[in-house]
């Protein structure tokens, strides 16, 4: 989830020398005091047992563990990240761990990626129990989802001052997150790494990477075995993402042409933000109002095709314990009312030791106490995912085709051109996928590292409109193979 658009900052800040220092010589100071050197016996497996996740209430019963806790990334401070792992459906063991984030800044990965999208259950319609998601993510890899940065869902700093951050410190205090946990499950330290998100996570995850790489590159010990990085309808750079927008409006029949030619003639999206909005002439604005007016309240946008749920009535039923669930071509359009309400029962935080501290706050999806740097939205984010690349590590985008937030539009653009910067020839000439004998989307790849993919009929949460097709496409990127271009192939689970 995305909640705002941005204001500038270099991306330099993040890719410079001082940066690459800086972390180099926080590599120094864990070896000293054993984090990057991770002490322990390779292989034996320890999972923390206070960790271990018994039963969720209300929950279907399977054959998998799960575990949820706190690792702290700064005792001093009090700072606290919040996590959620579940193994594999089948030989965990034989398995990669996926990290996966959600974005926001400031929105829950817990409340998003592990229940309502890609995780093994999604809320009931009454908010008191879980149902099984046949297409979880978990058929393909072990799942790990955290809460970043504090301040979001029951991550929490006993600092207020930490409650101001940033993409560098978010990235600082994950890359301290991944050592720790690993603490706490040394089995997976060798484990296969793919690190994937959807949203603000197109910022979280490439910086993140980032981190690690410099890790990799200081360290002479310990080293991630980072596999590939996939991010879903990701915000990647703001002036481009931006028009999209209404370009996408203007596609799809929700703007006139006239409103959409003047958005197009009026503004200069080089200097746009909806944080400095004086940085943007007043006939732009005035257009873009415009737009917004006729798109109007009763289309979700990021997901044009879906019906919207209307609160009033589904929070009166979720009291009168009735099913709140509404289907709009076969989505729970009314699961985040449902998830909310099933968050906030205390036998589920007790389940999930969550909220150790009891937080003066109820759960909620994107956090109303994290103040997240306006300035750090419009960092170029191509240079990282270029470091990345030249990394040879695979790195996939994937967009949901109904999103207007962040559409496909200004995605595959980007994405083409760092296939150029990178002199990338076309190794997968652009066409459509296939899955279940239908066409799952469009792909193309650059170089055989560089994959553009869409989903058809998928929103912004991509698992979350097309579960099926979506757990498709993870399979094929976990497991290294191509989108098959044929109605033939089948790889799900």
């Amino acid at each position: 989830m995305m909640n705002k658009v941005w204001v500038s900052t270099s991306s330099e800040e993040v890719l410079g020398v001082s940066v690459m220092k800086s972390r180099c010589r926080l590599v120094e100071v864990l070896i000293v005091v054993g984090y990057a050197c991770l002490v322990g016996t390779v292989g034996v497996e320890g999972y923390p047992a206070e960790d271990l996740v018994v039963r969720l209430p209300g929950q279907p019963k399977v054959e998998f563990r799960q575990y949820a806790g706190y690792v702290d990334v700064d005792v001093k401070h009090g700072r606290s990240l919040f996590y959620y792992f579940v193994e594999a459906e089948q030989d965990p063991g034989k398995k990669p761990l996926t990290l996966w984030l959600n974005g926001g800044p400031g929105c829950s990965s817990i409340g998003g990626g592990a229940f309502t999208e890609l995780g093994p259950f999604y809320p009931k319609g009454d908010g008191r129990g879980l149902r099984t998601n046949s297409k979880s993510w978990n058929k393909a890899s072990n799942l790990l989802f955290v809460e970043s940065p504090a301040g979001v869902g029951w991550s929490y700093s006993n600092t207020t001052s930490d409650y101001n951050s940033g993409d560098a410190s978010t990235a600082d205090d994950m890359y301290l997150f991944m050592l720790k946990w690993y603490e706490k499950f040394p089995s997976y330290r060798s484990r296969e790494l793919f690190l994937t998100g959807e949203s603000y996570a197109g910022h979280y995850i490439p910086q993140l990477t980032n981190a690690l790489l410099d890790h990799n590159a200081c360290s002479t010990g310990f080293k991630f075995n980072i596999k590939g990085v996939a991010i879903g309808n990701p915000l990647l750079r703001l002036d481009r993402d931006a028009p999209s927008i209404y370009e996408y409006f203007w596609s799809h029949g929700m703007i006139s042409d006239e409103i959409g030619l003047a958005i197009m003639n009026k503004c200069d999206f080089d200097d746009y933000s909806y944080a400095s909005p004086h940085n943007v002439s007043l006939s732009c604005i005035h257009a873009i109002n415009e737009a917004n007016l006729i798109v109007g309240d009763y289309i979700n946008n990021y997901d044009v095709i879906l019906d919207v749920c209307y609160p009033s009535i589904v929070q009166q039923e979720l009291r009168l314990k009735k099913m709140a669930t509404k289907l709009s071509v076969g989505v729970d359009v009314c699961m985040t009312y449902e998830r909310r309400f099933y968050f906030n029962l205390p036998e589920v935080q007790k389940a999930l030791h969550a909220n150790r501290t009891n937080l003066p706050y109820v759960w909620s999806m994107c956090s109303r106490v994290l103040n997240y740097s306006d300035a750090d939205g419009n960092i170029n984010i191509l240079p990282i995912l270029k470091r990345i690349v030249q990394n040879r590590i695979p790195v996939w985008v994937f967009s949901g085709d109904q999103d207007s937030v962040v559409p496909l539009l200004g995605s595959r653009t980007l994405i083409r051109e760092l296939a150029h910067e990178l002199q990338f020839k076309i190794t997968v000439p652009y066409g459509g996928w296939f899955h279940q004998g239908q066409v799952g989307g469009w792909v193309t790849e650059y170089g055989n590292l560089l994959t553009f993919a869409t989903v058809r009929g998928a929103a912004h949460m991509v698992p979350y409109a097309q579960p099926s097709r979506a757990l498709h496409l993870f399979s094929s990127f976990v497991r290294g193979r191509r989108l098959p271009n044929t109605t033939s192939t089948s790889i799900d689970g």
